[in-house]
């Protein structure tokens, strides 16, 4: 099988904090395994020599990758390749692939790959905008052209069963019927950040730390996190790592939205609040996730999959999370909070009580167990077939 695999990266100065390009990054040499002749079209390349790599312009913001695909550079690079599946990332550049697939008389298969829904549904089933896609009233036509992109699609792959409810709620609101396009495709694990609890020394793992590894943006929820990072500050008893996984941004990206920086500058200055970056380097993130005791989850309500909550669970780290989305789904009830009170409680249990802690340590570790890049690798290839 011959796959292209066409991978959007906003910001190539930093792979390490973009979750599509790790994704394709730990699959397409997976997929190679497998058997599957895979070339990523980006704009830096991911997978290992034995991938093929086209390199593509940076869209510039998150409104260029949706709205300016090149159908002629697609045409060319189609038949140049000549694939029996044609895998696009950016699901709303679908309409345009398909287009290009016509042009190019290919019979490939089109995937959709559902990386980011631009929109949830809160407990009364009301459909939210994504608060990031709305800028200047965009967030309905970008809507539009991910119901347009599932309605192109041959196969429509998403990361979750709560991933894959909304897909279709909201498909089906649009008057599109994803039918047997839908498949479940849960992102791999990073096997670098993968450590057996049983292996660290009971009590002793990460001290009192808390780590929270997750983008600073305002709709990941990050304001109420740091209400949270208040309280537990106010307790003492928990110190907390934050990432800060961008560092210095484009002038374009920050122009669009400036809340890291704000987020970031808010939790520094907290008393016992540690803003730290791994730099890209996956040997210094395992290194900061290793040194903690647990994680903590984003408030993101449109949460349909969290690479970083994995990240710390494939480390053995138990993660306490708000009952929002695919993270209810995912992570421990016990471990699940409605209120900040509940919250801190279930911090100071976690860095005071050690057989809670190993037992959803061991939790954690286990629930990634079905993640491994092979695994994953087979059940994306067996949906494309």
């Amino acid at each position: 099988m011959r796959v292209l695999y066409l991978l959007n990266i906003s910001n190539p100065d930093r792979l390490s904090a973009d979750s599509g390009w790790i994704f394709a990054d730990l699959l397409a040499p997976a997929m190679a395994d497998a058997g599957a002749e895979v070339t990523v079209a980006a704009p830096a390349p991911a997978g290992d020599d034995r991938c093929g790599f086209h390199q593509t312009k940076v869209p510039g913001t998150k409104y260029r990758a949706r709205f300016s695909a090149d159908i002629d550079e697609l045409v060319a690079l189609i038949r140049t390749e000549r694939p029996d599946v044609v895998v696009a990332n950016q699901i709303e550049e679908a309409p345009a692939i398909r287009t290009a697939l016509l042009e190019a008389r290919s019979d490939a298969l089109l995937a959709g790959y559902c990386h980011y829904l631009p929109f949830s549904f809160n407990n009364g089933g009301q459909l939210l905008l994504d608060p990031s896609l709305s800028d200047a009233g965009l967030g309905r036509p970008v809507l539009l052209a991910f119901a347009a992109g599932l309605a192109a699609c041959d196969r429509v792959l998403v990361h979750s069963s709560t991933a894959a409810s909304w897909a279709s709620a909201a498909a089906a609101r649009m008057t599109v019927d994803l039918g047997e396009k839908l498949r479940v495709v849960p992102a791999p694990r990073d096997e670098r950040l993968v450590r057996d609890p049983a292996t660290a020394r009971s009590g002793c793992t990460g001290g009192a730390i808390g780590i929270y590894n997750h983008r600073l943006y305002a709709h990941y929820g990050t304001e109420q996190f740091v209400a949270l990072a208040r309280e537990l500050a106010a307790s003492g008893a928990v110190r907390l790592r934050v990432m800060d996984l961008f560092g210095q941004r484009r002038t374009e990206r920050v122009g669009l939205d400036d809340s890291p920086e704000k987020m970031r500058d808010q939790l520094a200055a907290l008393p016992h609040v540690q803003v730290v970056s791994d730099r890209g380097d996956r040997v210094r993130y395992r290194s900061l996730l290793a040194g903690a005791r647990f994680g903590i989850a984003p408030f993101r309500p449109g949460c349909p999959w969290s690479m970083s909550v994995i990240d710390c669970q494939g480390m053995g780290l138990p993660v306490i999370s708000p009952r929002l989305g695919w993270l209810a789904e995912h992570i421990d009830p016990e471990l699940c909070f409605t209120t900040t009170e509940e919250a801190v409680a279930l911090a100071e249990r976690l860095v005071t009580d050690d057989e809670f802690h190993a037992v959803h340590a061991k939790r954690a570790h286990a629930s990634t167990s079905e993640f491994t890049p092979a695994l994953v690798a087979a059940r994306y290839l067996e949906a494309v077939a």
